[in-house]
């Protein structure tokens, strides 16, 4: 099953310094059909004004990926970590027992983000963040395990779920293909282009929710690039 879930009909608001869309439930949008994905529960479209974001707020027991899109997101929480994650790079929180942490665009130009959560293999687990580079060139043309809490994504930032992000950059008509194993359910968003999947077509920032597919064949039908989230 592959099902494309247009922008323009995904939940959302502006709230002046963010123009917010939701691909599940979430805040003041709610979809009894679309709740989650798996394992998957928050996959938010955010698109954050020059300096502004979100004020210091609390998590717990949530495993919460940050893919920048464009721009850059300075992070601080009361851990005491601080970081600045530019375009193409991803930041990672463990909320575990429980964090507090502010997002702020510092930028002179709007920020675009993905802010993805996943529910947590276990709870009550000790905090944890962390952010790493990851250059564009090496995804060129075939995914890569960004973020993961599977065992053999070794070079990925860790999260603690059994759960995977990865991306891929494709020129117009590269094709990229990937593996699905039994049982699992993989969502994927194009962040920029538009692309082919399985005879249907998806724009950015279109959803595209797959389940009972053994391997995705996706084709750029312009220069594209390509999120998606591997969970059970």
């Amino acid at each position: 099953m592959i099902d494309i879930r247009p922008r323009a009909k995904l939940g959302g608001a502006q709230h002046g310094w963010l123009d917010t869309r939701h691909h599940f439930s979430f805040a003041g949008y709610h979809d009894s059909a679309r709740m989650h994905w798996g394992r998957l529960r928050v996959w938010n479209d955010d698109i954050i004004a020059p300096q502004s974001g979100f004020p210091t707020h609390a998590h717990s027991d949530m495993e919460i990926i940050t893919y920048v899109r464009k721009g850059a997101i300075t992070h601080e929480d009361n851990l005491g970590n601080r970081g600045r994650t530019v375009a193409g790079d991803v930041q990672v929180m463990s909320a575990g027992t429980g964090i507090a942490h502010s997002e702020y665009n510092l930028e002179d130009e709007p920020t675009e983000i993905f802010q993805i959560w996943i529910y947590p293999d276990h709870t009550g687990l000790p905090p944890a963040w962390g952010t790493r580079p990851f250059p564009t060139a090496e995804r060129a043309g075939a995914f890569v395990t960004l973020a993961s809490g599977m065992a053999e994504d070794t070079e990925a930032l860790p999260i603690r779920a059994d759960a995977r992000l990865a991306a891929a950059t494709l020129s117009t008509d590269q094709v990229a293909e990937y593996p699905i194993a039994a049982g699992r359910n993989v969502y994927l968003v194009p962040a920029s282009g538009r692309v082919e999947i399985g005879g249907q077509i998806a724009a950015a920032g279109d959803g595209v929710a797959v389940r009972d597919e053994a391997r995705l064949m996706i084709r750029a039908l312009e220069d594209s690039e390509i999120v998606l989230v591997d969970v059970r």
